[in-house]
């Protein structure tokens, strides 16, 4: 189940595009999942034929549970052939749970042994569901298993339930196989959550308090409990640090002004939060520990720039993200804001495009919010708030002859959020730093 948004822990199956047996192709639509924010057809992540399914339609299932197997090596029609899961539980309650001896009168010594009684272990199928899913190879890793003589037994699967796959029986030939269930064990996905997130969510419980005669109770909706439980952990995992600045958007306010007329004619709109991702995306190059998490003991610096941009859906929050905002122009970004929100209010995002985020850009400024201390988005490290974009008086120095006046100027408070475990306070001072040069002084060209 793929992670479908920042506050999204869980999805529903709605429907399988495709069957046990059939062969699915790298990127094609498998199956269609329903969330309370994004309904999407997720793409098959490798080619090859699907030989079980784990989840029925309907079913509701947390982010990161298996879904399905696919087999890379199988062959078209070859799931359907697969011997169903249940097996008879008689021979196995015989192994399992063999009746006591009975005791009868006038009998000397002990019962007679029932002959087959040892056998059962060898000559019966596995007793359990990981075992007879784990006897299920592909037919690929069965004959190599065969041509080389190895015992499939003997092997370290890396597979569900410890089912052996190709790569399982490669390595054991080659004599990688030899090493400690803990090395042989699949490494673990740096997207997927932590075991401390995971002891955390299921954790979450909001206190109870009396309820007056005058209140009226509501239940929560989903979307509202999953945002409330992912604030929990994030204040919880994330030492939180905020830090302030003071933004000239007079600038940039110019050059949105000079420019609107030609953008106006190309469809084009952008805003001052375009301009604002842009400055950033520049920035965390420069400063990559804001992008980047802690994951265990070890610092994750991201490889690319994903700003993600909160979209208000009244009610309600989204995190669509733009990719590689960095290698977009200033118009580019803003196209692609307009197309996220759009398409963010009508719950057609594709589920790619609110995965990913590096960093966060909140907007609480458009509804007249001065500013705010926004909460770090889990798997990241900085979130930057932006206040309301204000007329205000300031004293303005001239370079040139060092006097002092008085001036009214676009201006805008800026609040910076960042894990304290990866970023210093300094770290975060050089940045705003950085962002209130850069705003002030944006480039035309961008």
């Amino acid at each position: 189940m793929p992670q479908m948004g920042e506050s999204i822990a869980e999805g529903t199956v709605s429907k399988w595009l495709k069957q046990v047996g059939e062969m699915v192709r790298r990127d094609e639509a498998i199956l269609e999942i329903s969330t309370d924010k994004v309904d999407a057809e997720i793409p098959s992540p490798s080619e090859g034929v699907l030989v079980e399914v784990l989840v029925k339609e309907g079913e509701t299932v947390e982010v990161g549970a298996t879904l399905a197997f696919i087999d890379p090596d199988g062959v078209e029609g070859a799931g359907e052939a697969l011997p169903p899961e249940p097996e008879p539980t008689e021979p196995a309650s015989v192994v399992t749970e063999p009746p006591p001896p009975q005791e009868f009168p006038g009998h000397v010594g002990p019962p007679a042994p029932t002959p087959t009684q040892p056998e059962l272990p060898q000559d019966k199928g596995p007793d359990t569901a990981e075992d007879r899913l784990r006897a299920r190879s592909t037919p690929v890793v069965r004959k190599i298993a065969e041509e080389q003589g190895v015992d499939l037994t003997h092997v370290s699967g890396t597979g569900h339930a410890g089912r052996v796959t190709k790569e399982d029986i490669l390595a054991f030939i080659e004599g990688r196989g030899v090493a400690e269930e803990k090395e042989s064990a699949p490494p673990a996905s740096v997207e997927a959550p932590s075991d401390l997130w995971k002891t955390f969510y299921s954790q979450v419980q909001h206190p109870e308090f009396p309820v007056r005669s005058q209140d009226r109770v509501e239940a929560m909706d989903k979307i509202r409990r999953l945002t409330a439980e992912h604030m929990v952990l994030a204040k919880r995992v994330s030492p939180h640090v905020h830090s302030f600045i003071e933004i000239d958007f007079t600038r940039v306010d110019f050059i949105k002004k000079v420019n609107k007329p030609r953008w106006a004619e190309q469809g084009i709109k952008v805003s001052f939060t375009a301009f604002v991702v842009w400055a950033c995306s520049r920035l965390l190059r420069e400063f990559p520990m804001l992008n980047g998490t802690i994951s265990g003991n070890n610092l994750i610096f991201r490889g690319n720039v994903n700003v993600g941009v909160a979209v208000d859906l009244d009610p309600g929050l989204i995190v669509p993200v733009i990719h590689d905002a960095d290698e977009l122009s200033l118009v580019g970004i803003g196209k692609r804001i307009v197309d996220l929100a759009d398409r963010a209010r009508s719950r057609r995002l594709n589920p790619e495009e609110i995965q990913g985020g590096t960093f966060s850009i909140t907007n609480p400024g458009v509804l007249g919010t001065l500013v705010g201390m926004p909460i770090i988005p889990k798997g990241t490290n900085g979130i930057l708030g932006t206040g309301a974009v204000e007329k205000r008086v300031v004293v303005v120095e001239d370079p040139e002859t060092g006097t002092d006046s008085i001036a009214i100027r676009k201006r805008s408070l800026f609040c910076l959020g960042y894990d304290h475990r990866m970023v210093d306070g300094a770290d975060a001072a050089r940045f705003l730093a950085r962002l209130q040069d850069l705003m002030g002084n944006f480039p035309e060209d961008a």
